[in-house]
């Protein structure tokens, strides 16, 4: 990974709120109604998250007419994803993340479930 860890991103799918604003979305572009109801996160409190989500790159908003919808920016979590990744010494193809082979003489330890 070059440049600068995504801390503030990280930081912000770290939420359990933020997150399940994220998981509602992952589903497609949704307007604030929609995700509210989605949710079940009242109005004022999903605005703040939505602030801090658009403040840390991970969604994008468009306007139109009276109503506000937000999208997955795609290219930031595909940042996050790597930056995890990289912390779990798994290769990033796509969307799916391979684990490295265990090298032979190295100190291999079992993953838990």
């Amino acid at each position: 990974m070059s440049g600068e860890p995504p801390i503030d991103a990280l930081k912000a799918v770290a939420h359990p709120v933020r997150y399940r604003i994220l998981q509602a979305l992952s589903g497609g572009e949704l307007n604030v109604g929609q995700i509210e109801e989605a949710t079940e996160i009242a109005q004022p409190g999903l605005s703040q998250q939505l602030a801090v989500l658009r403040g840390a790159g991970l969604v994008q908003s468009r306007k139109q007419a009276k109503l506000v919808f937000y999208s997955l920016d795609a290219e930031a979590i595909q940042v996050v994803v790597s930056a995890l990744a990289d912390l779990s010494g798994a290769t990033v193809r796509g969307t799916q993340a391979t684990p490295r082979r265990a090298l032979p003489g190295a100190a291999n330890f079992a993953r838990l479930s």
